[in-house]
């Protein structure tokens, strides 16, 4: 058997032994009496994580699949959307809009920086004939947690569809999706779940439904809501789904939500603030620099700026080859710049913690970098 790699990365993470358990149940059919009860489960426990009464889909593949069918179900081609971008996943969003062949209007802010609401409300009033707006609450490229209530607030008021990519953040911050307005919210499994990747998930409000149903659609078969609809609502009680699911894979993200609900969503929520604080103070206290400050810096993961006295490529690469730990490292223009420290599952767990912070001391012992020993032990105990 190959050796463990410990993740710390900003997804996947190493998760729970019940989530790794139900992975490797014997395989079910994705239809007919047994499936349904856990469908029927699965729909109850994402509206309790989602917090929103809104329809929800289990849709297969990376949410990334899922982003594209919300921006091409909602937005008709030649119909305009204003898009936030401030990292790589923005970026993508940009993408996924020209794929459609919408007008975009660009909602910038530097990387490293938050998306600003009075930046939104400009735009809003210079783009009246705007649909929708679109963003990315955890851009994980920087490791930035954009204020998404404020954002969603500007943006409802205007009477805009929202879109939004919580694909990294939902589970690990509180986002009540109904009482911040959210039309369409999106999420993988393998984030702050804490399951493994394979399906996404998308919950559906019914002002988007009016805005879907008012367009043909988006010239895509798997990749379109009303069809995902139709099935469940004249298939629901035999076939829910137009496509084969992967059934182990969703019977692994329904224990990961179930143990997050049992551990408490508020308190699944703390873990990864407490772990971010103790991580940020560690390696803070080894002389590393945080890329964001933490006023809008994301509990879910933590950029750390290069050093002078060696590459990241290096540490990267030695934290692998001697210890068997995985980091990411930096995406578009940031790459080579910092590496990102995942605190999903098992990363938050103070001893994953300490083993990470005690390896990067002795990292930094074998350049010559006088490190007072120990002192990193200090953040693990951060409230």
């Amino acid at each position: 058997m190959t050796e463990h790699i410990k993740l710390f990365t900003p997804g996947p993470g190493d998760v729970d032994d019940r989530v790794l358990e139900a992975l490797s149940l014997p395989v079910m059919r994705h239809y007919g009496p047994d499936w349904l009860p856990v469908h029927e489960e699965m729909d109850a426990l994402l509206h309790k994580l989602f917090q929103t009464k809104n329809d929800m889909y289990v849709v297969p593949g990376p949410a990334s699949a899922v982003l594209d069918m919300a921006i091409g179900s909602v937005v008709e081609p030649g119909k305009k959307i204003i898009i936030g971008t401030n990292g790589y996943f923005g970026t993508r969003l940009i993408d996924m809009a020209k794929a459609h062949n919408l007008q975009i209007v660009l909602m910038e802010a530097a990387w490293g920086k938050p998306l600003e609401p009075d930046a939104l409300s400009a735009l809003i009033k210079e783009n009246p004939d705007a649909v929708a707006f679109a963003m990315v609450h955890h851009e994980t490229s920087t490791t930035v947690l954009n204020p998404l209530k404020e954002l969603m607030a500007v943006a409802h008021n205007a009477g805009l569809v929202t879109i939004v990519d919580t694909v990294s953040s939902l589970g690990g911050v509180d986002i009540p999706v109904d009482d911040w307005h959210i039309d369409l919210c999106i999420c993988g499994a393998n984030k702050c779940i804490e399951a493994v990747p394979g399906v996404a998930f998308i919950s559906v409000s019914p002002h988007a439904w009016q805005v879907i149903d008012s367009h043909p659609g988006p010239g895509s078969w798997y990749l379109d809501l009303k069809l995902w609809r139709h099935y469940l609502q004249e298939w629901g009680s035999w076939h829910p789904s137009p496509v084969t699911l992967p059934t182990n894979v969703i019977l692994a993200a329904r224990e990961g939500i179930r143990v997050i609900l049992d551990r408490g969503l508020k308190e699944h929520v703390a873990r990864y603030t407490r772990a971010s604080k103790a991580m940020r103070a560690g390696m803070e206290s080894l002389g590393f620099e945080m890329l964001v400050p933490e006023t809008y810096a994301s509990p879910i993961a933590t950029a750390v700026k290069a050093r002078p006295e060696f590459t990241l490529d290096e540490l990267v690469k030695w934290l692998m080859d001697t210890h068997r730990i995985a980091v990411g490292g930096g995406l578009g223009e940031l790459t080579g710049k910092v590496i990102r420290v995942g605190h999903l599952g098992k990363a938050a767990e103070r001893e994953y913690m300490m083993d990470f912070l005690f390896t990067l001391e002795e990292f930094l012992r074998l350049k010559n970098i006088p490190v007072q020993s120990g002192k990193w032990v200090a953040g693990l105990f951060v409230e």
